[in-house]
């Protein structure tokens, strides 16, 4: 029974993200095959649902894998500078490239995002107390943060980059947002590597000696997290807290063994984004409110939980 609930929790939400939005749809009008409403399930509810289960899959493994290659549990991409480095490298190929699409735009994105955190990596790793690492990560992230608003002002660009940035899955349709598809071979990827990941969190010197290729294995991880970041930002904006606060609450339950965790990590965070997202869809119905607010309100308040029961 413990084990059948989080399945039905997850198929709960599931159905209840293809029946609710702006347009009313029934069971009854999809088993009469009624043109209207499987054009609305298959052009519009579908693609959004796998959107937001991607989505918060993605960056919940993202959050654990920085945790364990940073070695420090307050770190997820919205506060390492991932996500404003992801921004960045769009606004530049949307000003320099105007004509490129999707996936110009995503490796730009990518390699921007691999850039910082490969910096931010050298950064943490002369920091010799490890409570300075968030604190470091925010000022980081918040350097790049100016870059990109000053970048986007000097073109004319600030209004339409603040809108987009949100992170929003209400303009997500079927041939919009085919590139997030992307996060699930990550995700396999992740999993695969899992326990070296793991060993990694253990520090340097312990992989080492365990014969882990540290740099290597450091390396292979900021390129599965900019891939992911990149796809889930040109699809649907920036997402706070999601890979802060799944990975946190998993490894309380299950402990730090990613091989364990992983598919329960991933799990969680595509129902805390389903969560996040139905709440948008309902609380000023039949209009929306972005999932980046509804996101960071219920990220933050369970992130308070996680620090304020720790000190208990």
């Amino acid at each position: 029974m413990g084990r059948a609930l989080p399945g039905a929790l997850f198929a709960a939400l599931c159905l209840a993200s293809l029946m609710v939005g702006a347009g009313r749809m029934e069971l009854a009008q999809l088993t009469t095959f009624s043109g209207e409403a499987w054009l609305t399930l298959t052009a519009s509810r579908l693609p959004r649902l796998a959107a937001v289960v991607l989505t918060g899959a993605g960056l919940a493994v993202c959050g654990a894998v920085l945790q364990q290659i940073l070695r420090n549990r307050f770190v997820e991409p919205a506060t390492t500078g991932g996500l404003e480095a992801a921004k960045l490298g769009i606004l530049v190929a949307l000003t320099l490239l105007p004509g490129a699409g999707q996936g110009v735009r995503m490796v730009l994105a990518m390699a921007f995002c691999l850039a910082a955190s490969l910096i931010f990596a050298v950064i943490t790793a002369r920091l010799r107390a490890t409570v300075l690492v968030p604190v470091a990560g925010l000022m980081y992230g918040s350097v790049l943060g100016a870059l990109a608003e000053f970048y986007a002002y000097s073109r004319n660009f600030l209004q339409g980059m603040q809108g987009w940035m949100l992170g929003d899955f209400s303009k997500v349709v079927q041939g919009s947002y085919e590139v997030v598809w992307l996060v699930l071979p990550v995700v396999a990827a992740t999993y695969v590597f899992a326990r070296r990941f793991t060993l990694i969190g253990m520090g340097a010197e312990v992989a080492a000696s365990l014969g882990l290729g540290y740099r290597a294995m450091v390396v292979l991880g900021l390129v599965l997290v900019s891939a992911t970041v990149a796809a889930t930002v040109i699809t649907v904006g920036a997402i706070p807290f999601v890979g802060l606060v799944v990975p946190n609450l998993v490894s309380l339950w299950r402990g730090d063994d990613l091989t364990r965790t992983l598919p329960m990590i991933a799990a969680g965070g595509a129902m805390l984004l389903l969560i996040c997202d139905l709440l948008g869809r309902l609380i000023i119905w039949p209009y929306e409110v972005p999932v980046g607010l509804t996101g960071g309100g219920v990220g933050g308040l369970m992130f308070l939980f996680l620090i304020l029961w720790g000190r208990r």
